[in-house]
């Protein structure tokens, strides 16, 4: 864990570093080690995304599918799938903006 840690500190440090600018390269940074560890840290009991999938369905089928998504994330094919907006109502009226089925934390 700690070494997704560092990693995402490293991409922290590029994105400041070049701010305003894509960053295109972060092939250097991900690979299926830091993908599994990313994996491990989410939230395990976690409402399943816009794809209607549980962690636990993904895990299921984790060794085939993260070399798949790294293969197609380092050629280009990847995209990430879309997010979901909802609005959530609070007691004094107004509305919560939530994304649900994001990476945010």
């Amino acid at each position: 864990m700690n070494e997704v840690l560092t990693v995402e500190m490293q991409i922290t440090a590029r994105a400041r570093k070049h701010r305003g600018e894509a960053l295109t390269n972060l092939h250097d940074f991900i690979d299926i080690r830091l993908l599994h560890d990313s994996f491990d840290s989410l939230n395990k009991k976690g409402a399943s995304g816009v794809d209607a999938e549980k962690w636990t369905d993904y895990n299921r089928q984790r060794n085939e599918r993260i070399p798949e998504l790294l293969t197609a994330f380092r050629s280009g094919n990847y995209r990430a799938p879309n997010v979901r907006g909802v609005f959530i109502p609070k007691g004094d009226g107004k509305l919560l903006a939530r994304i649900c089925g994001g990476a945010g934390r």
